[in-house]
């Protein structure tokens, strides 16, 4: 729980009979937040996440920052940082290792990035759990039973069609809260921002490709 892009998903199986079981109301919503995220030119914001034990004590809290254009983004959180320039991403473990892997295969990780994108139609089942008040209640379930997580349930802002919270249910019961802050939908970043620099990381750094 301590590497919040560890969270693999699944390969998918069985899209087609699957699909059947999702709810119109909800894949409207979603399909209304992809089409809303990729209007933008650039974001920004803050995330924290809180770790909630099945018992529900807290856990710990971490914060971090997400820059995104495009299929470009960069994670930040303490010392650890994650770039994806489209192709390759790469991730320092805040210490002394970079991981380099291909951006197709980053994609299947379970990011910020990821959950803010509103993209979930190869890799969950969905519906519409609530539409009371000022958000969209969505509960998500991984297509491949087998992965270590039960659930994911968004809501969505319905007045800037947006993500702005998550809650991800491990098989164990524990959660992860993931709220999003300080989102800057107009942001202007610099290309070179998702450029992996070696310079800019300790002397004796490792890349591992």
């Amino acid at each position: 729980m301590k590497k919040i892009y560890l969270l693999a998903i699944a390969p998918i199986l069985f899209v087609n009979l699957l699909f059947a079981q999702n709810d119109p109301n909800a894949k409207k919503v979603l399909d209304g937040v992809s089409a809303k995220v990729k209007s933008f030119k650039a974001i920004t914001g803050s995330f924290t996440i809180k770790s909630i034990t099945s018992k529900g004590q807290p856990n710990g809290t971490k914060t971090g920052s997400i820059s995104i254009k495009g299929s470009k983004y960069v994670l930040k959180q303490g010392k650890t940082e994650v770039i994806c320039d489209g192709t390759k991403t790469y991730s320092y473990d805040g210490s002394k290792t970079v991981t380099v892997a291909e951006a197709e295969e980053s994609s299947k990780s379970l990011t910020p990035q990821k959950i803010l994108s509103g993209s979930y139609d190869k890799e969950f089942t969905y519906k519409l759990i609530s539409s009371a008040g000022a958000f969209n209640e969505i509960e998500l379930k991984p297509i491949d039973s087998r992965k270590n997580f039960q659930k994911v349930t968004i809501y969505v802002d319905k007045a800037k069609n947006v993500i702005t919270k998550a809650k991800v249910l491990d098989k164990s019961n524990n959660t992860l809260e993931f709220t999003f802050t300080n989102l800057n939908t107009n942001a202007t970043i610099a290309d070179n921002m998702f450029v992996f620099n070696k310079s800019k990381y300790p002397k004796d750094v490792e890349v591992l490709d």
